[in-house]
């Protein structure tokens, strides 16, 4: 079976910041990535709920100063990859987790120093192998749709390959986060238990009386949907709010074939000298409290098993055990060996 990928869109920072506001890694100094410092690259979006929630107390805890590397994945990994940045710690999806482990740029991690591994779904605590770091957070790819704009009640991929919404969808490019999720989704309306590359792009060419545009980013499905330019597309989960917000007609709905799962991933940057370090800090953002005030803060979807959140506290989250099993999972591997290929093809067969 063929399993997950994801590109975040996130612009790029190159700065890199002190939580408290004081140095930056780019200022020489006898304390820059020693003890008392501990340098996390991350992607840089909720800053007060980061700052306040997660990073402070740890660094109250431990006596250490929080140094940010801010960007989008593939700028923050050449960064590492480049030896130009200082970085313990680094935030990824799993595709791009995955080209980290491939250029052995991690270090391998010591489970017995990272407890709250026992407390998570089993599908985060190695999502690129036993040796790297655990999936922080999870949340889904599915479907959002008006069901005023439409008279076909979606509840399937299956169902956006209607007639009845002729120019009335939207589906991500394939070089977005998401666009070998739905080259996957392709395949399996197709009839595919295993993924059949020719079956998902004749599927796709099929599509194509339904398609207004491919968008780029999730602000593009958010306008095409509030202006009415679309009735249903596929959309990450945590976007949702956005269309909500304006739109609270709009559902969301995990299709019955299933959702994809979305994963975040934490691990130590090889030659940090900060090791254990930088395992405990995974061990606090995987703690229930952590998850917990993630959860309740709309900011991530949650990975602990044990939090028990109510109906309304767990809107617009990927939430439970039965949500969480149900989601298809993509092989990094095999999206890293074929995705400059279906990337060509798109372009050659599909591209709107």
């Amino acid at each position: 079976m063929m399993k997950k990928f994801f590109w975040t869109s996130l612009a790029g920072l190159t700065v890199l910041t002190a939580c408290g506001g004081g140095e930056n890694l780019d200022d020489e100094s006898d304390s820059a990535n020693g003890s008392d410092e501990l340098v996390i690259s991350t992607w840089g979006f909720a800053e007060d709920f980061f700052r306040e929630e997660v990073f402070t107390p740890f660094e109250e805890e431990h006596g250490v100063t929080i140094v940010l590397d801010t960007g989008n994945n593939a700028e923050r990994l050449s960064r590492v990859e480049q030896g130009s940045s200082k970085v313990d710690l680094i935030y990824l999806s799993d595709y791009y987790a995955q080209q980290g482990i491939e250029a052995d740029l991690f270090e391998t991690i010591d489970r017995e120093n990272i407890p709250n591994l026992d407390d998570i779904y089993d599908v985060a605590k190695a999502p690129t192998g036993e040796e790297y770091g655990p999936a922080y957070t999870i949340a889904q790819f599915g479907i959002a749709y008006h069901p005023d704009r439409t008279d076909k009640d979606i509840s399937s991929w299956a169902d956006l390959w209607d007639a009845e919404l002729e120019r009335n969808i939207t589906i991500p490019g394939i070089t977005t986060t998401s666009g070998p999720m739905f080259l996957d989704a392709a395949s399996r309306v197709a009839g595919n238990e295993t993924f059949n590359e020719d079956e998902a792009f004749t599927q796709l060419a099929n599509l194509n009386p339904n398609i207004v545009t491919e968008y780029e980013g999730t602000s593009e499905f958010v306008n095409m949907f509030v202006q009415g330019e679309v009735a249903a597309g596929p959309i990450m989960e945590m976007f949702f709010a956005d269309v909500q917000e304006s739109v609270p007609e709009a559902q969301f709905i995990s299709p019955e074939e299933g959702g994809y799962a979305v994963i975040n991933t934490v691990n130590i940057v090889k030659g940090s000298e900060n090791k254990e370090l930088a395992e405990a800090f995974i061990d606090w953002i995987l703690s229930e409290e952590v998850q917990r005030a993630a959860a309740l803060a709309k900011i991530d979807s949650p990975v602990h098993t044990s939090l028990n959140l109510t109906e309304e506290e767990a809107e617009g989250i990927t939430y439970g055990d039965d949500v969480i099993e149900s989601l298809i999972v993509l092989d990094m591997s095999f999206v890293n060996e074929n995705n400059d290929h279906w990337i060509d093809r798109w372009n050659r067969e599909f591209a709107q």
